[in-house]
């Protein structure tokens, strides 16, 4: 009995100390994604402009794709930008609970001239929130498609 009273305490010490470094280590892979989503947003509101083509931006819950238009002008994108590791996937949370969405729902448009749109033909700027569990929200403002 004695043994066991003395491995529950030395099991209750351990744990005091190892647990805020296991949170701190999950922590740091929510603020990782959120990197990531942040720098595929700047990457595609750059490239739209830089390429004067639409660029759509897909955010699921734990990935992002970016595609971009063929021709200018266009209100769909059908060629696939290739993220990093060379797939269609541009970024990928490590976190499978990462809890993201984007409000208003839907696919981001990046129009040539670098705003946001609702919709790819273009007719109204809208800002998008994106939250995330365990990070702070990155916001795209519309009327200039700056990622913040």
């Amino acid at each position: 009995m004695v043994e066991l009273i003395i491995v529950m305490i030395i099991g209750g010490i351990l744990a005091a100390y190892a647990l805020p470094n296991l949170m701190a280590a999950l922590g740091g892979r929510d603020d990782a994604w959120h990197d990531e989503l942040q720098g595929a947003l700047r990457f595609a509101q750059k490239g739209a402009v830089a390429r004067r083509r639409l660029t759509c931006v897909t955010v699921t819950a734990t990935t992002v794709s970016i595609t971009s238009a063929a021709v200018n002008p266009a209100s769909t994108c059908t060629a696939t930008i290739n993220g990093p590791t060379g797939n269609s996937i541009f970024a990928t949370a490590n976190n499978s609970s990462a809890g993201t969405t984007v409000s208003p729902a839907g696919t981001i448009y990046f129009q040539p001239d670098g705003r946001v749109t609702s919709d790819g033909a273009g007719t109204t700027t809208t800002t998008r929130t994106i939250s995330m569990s365990g990070a702070s929200n990155i916001t795209v403002y519309g009327d200039t498609g700056y990622v913040e």
